[in-house]
């Protein structure tokens, strides 16, 4: 049996990401974050869902760009929020 390729891969874009040094809203917010995702449609960086504000996941939603990369070093791995799933 064949998988289809995510359609929302067609959304990923060659970003740069706005923020490098962390998460956008929680530098803004003064908070915490965990880990840091980067979203491949316009280059947010936000916190994963393991961070108290899960800000990538709330980006994701609210801009309709549902999928991320890990932002981690030596992680290369890709997330749609849509599907729960890696692409």
């Amino acid at each position: 049996m064949t998988t289809q390729p995510d359609p929302h891969l067609s959304m990923v874009r060659d970003v740069e990401p706005r923020t490098p040094q962390g998460c956008e809203d929680c530098m803004r917010l003064g908070s915490p974050w965990v880990h840091l995702r980067l979203c491949l449609t316009c280059g947010h960086v936000g916190c994963c869902d393991s961070s108290p504000l899960q800000h990538a996941r709330t980006h994701a939603a609210s801009a309709e760009h549902p999928v991320v990369s890990s932002f981690e070093p030596g992680e290369d791995w890709r997330w749609c929020f849509v599907h729960d799933a890696l692409v």
